[in-house]
């Protein structure tokens, strides 16, 4: 555990290039560029909110909002993940020719889509405007389940980019296992017509519980409970450590399987 704290000391400039690099390579060439970034969950939003606002729109207040946070939230965690899964594999030349701390370029995806995704969020401003949602200093509580879910993000970043080296099916099995996190976010529909007896399956998916403290911060202008907050740091805790185990443990052996 030491080594991976002064690698990342002495490597900073190294991390911080990987990262620079990602999100130029995102918007190169691209004719909205940075734009579409805001543009795209707008979009999507208002699609959700035309299919969904008759059946749910009643029971949950400031509709378009509600959807919105879910989505983005959503993503963020699908793209950060999937793009920390592929990342040792895609860098297998240069882990092949020079020495690179390896977890260099998982923690670099999840840096570079995380900011992407942050970028994003500033759709969520208008939205709320739109809403006649008043802005507080309450708003600001959400960096907290931010910094959680970038957490969260590093941690299972680190596990699956670890197992997809050795095996490449992980790819299909994760996309229908963030279908399942997606249906079982709440991002459409109220939480409350969730059956208590499943609830506390659906609140071991760390998305549901971000999206809550999100909505929490945004739209009913209240902080997440204590215990909320503890649990999301001992859960994204417990998942970096795991990740950080298992990374180190199968490392040496990545260059058999690139």
């Amino acid at each position: 555990m030491h080594t991976y704290f002064s690698n990342l000391y002495k490597y900073k400039d190294l991390l911080f290039e990987l990262v620079r690099k990602d999100i130029k390579l995102k918007y190169r060439n691209s004719f909205l560029g940075l734009l579409w970034s805001i543009l795209n969950p707008l979009m999507f939003m208002i699609v959700l909110t035309v299919i969904f606002s008759q059946l749910f729109s009643t029971t949950i207040e400031h509709f378009a909002v509600y959807v919105l946070t879910g989505r983005l939230i959503y993503v963020c965690f699908s793209e950060t993940t999937n793009f920390a899964m592929q990342s040792i594999f895609a860098n297998a030349p240069l882990i092949k020719k020079v020495y690179v701390p390896k977890y260099f370029f998982p923690l670099s995806k999840v840096c570079s889509s995380f900011a992407n995704s942050l970028l994003s969020m500033i759709s969520i401003i208008p939205v709320m405007l739109f809403s006649d949602l008043h802005f507080t200093w309450v708003n600001l509580m959400i960096v907290f389940p931010l910094f959680y879910l970038f957490l969260f993000c590093i941690g299972i970043g680190l596990i699956l980019s670890t197992i997809y080296v050795f095996f490449r099916d992980l790819q299909h099995i994760y996309s229908l296992a963030l279908v399942i996190v997606m249906y079982a976010s709440a991002i459409f529909y109220p939480v409350d017509i969730i059956p208590d007896k499943i609830m506390p399956f659906i609140q071991l998916n760390p998305i549901f519980l971000i999206v809550e403290m999100v909505r929490e911060s945004l739209i009913y202008n209240t902080t997440s409970a204590l215990d909320t907050h503890l649990f999301c740091i001992g859960y994204a805790g417990l998942l970096i450590v795991i990740g950080l185990v298992t990374f180190y443990k199968k490392q040496d052996k990545f260059i058999f399987y690139l």
